[in-house]
């Protein structure tokens, strides 16, 4: 009865001692998988346009390539471009926009658009919002349909949601009515590095319009003239 007893807990033991390796080893196989793939992306990330002075190498304070895969690089890279193409239009949106005011054009027909810009929109009466949201919701969808993978899967692990379509090239949206996008790679890649040179300092410069207006609710313009050029000359 004792062997029988000494047996089973021998076997027990042995039955964690293998589960504890089994879950030793697929940690360390994760592992592997993250740090492989977050060398893949780094390496993706090279290849990319953007690269540029001051930050020859690559400029990555937060780390979001730590444990990223070359997907993840490719979602963060299409999310980067459209977010500083919407930045640059409201960048001209805000300084255009502050000089119109009082000025009967467009939906200002009456001329009681005023002020600075982060208050214009609420003073837009009714004609103007529906469109507008007709147009976001058809370029939207003209973008999904371009570059996204439909959200279904094969399996669990075949997941496409929330994936960019293999072929795609991020922010290529086939939309060029000027024809100024060059033939020559090399001056393509260069343009490609000042489109988002452009939309990261119009991401910041909207940022700072917006909690400058916040902050003392005065037009851009106004504020840089007159509350801190002629201010100081004074």
């Amino acid at each position: 009865m004792a062997a029988l007893t000494a047996s089973s807990t021998a076997l027990r033991s042995l039955s964690a001692t293998k589960g504890l390796r089994s879950l030793r080893t697929q940690a360390v196989a994760r592992k592997a998988f993250v740090v492989h793939a977050s060398k893949d992306a780094v390496a993706y990330c090279k290849t990319l346009p953007g690269i540029s002075a001051p930050f020859p190498d690559m400029f990555d304070p937060a780390e979001f390539t730590t444990d990223a895969t070359v997907e993840d690089v490719r979602r963060y890279r299409e999310a980067e471009l459209t977010h500083g193409r919407v930045a640059m239009l409201a960048a001209l949106g805000f300084v255009v926009g502050e000089q119109l005011e009082d000025f009967p054009a467009f939906m200002n027909i009456d001329g009681n658009i005023t002020g600075p810009a982060i208050y214009q929109f609420q003073q837009v009466q009714s004609g103007f919002w529906e469109p507008l949201v007709i147009f976001i919701g058809v370029c939207e969808s003209y973008r999904v349909a371009v570059g996204w993978a439909a959200p279904n899967s094969t399996s669990e692990t075949d997941s496409r949601l929330n994936q960019l379509l293999p072929d795609y090239e991020m922010g290529n949206l086939g939309f060029d009515p000027l024809g100024m996008k060059p033939k020559n790679a090399g001056d393509l890649r260069a343009l490609q590095t000042k489109e988002l040179n452009n939309g990261r300092l119009a991401m910041i410069a909207v940022a700072g319009f917006v909690v400058q207006e916040l902050v003392n609710s005065t037009g851009i313009f106004e504020h840089l003239f007159k509350d801190t050029i002629f201010k100081n000359g004074n």
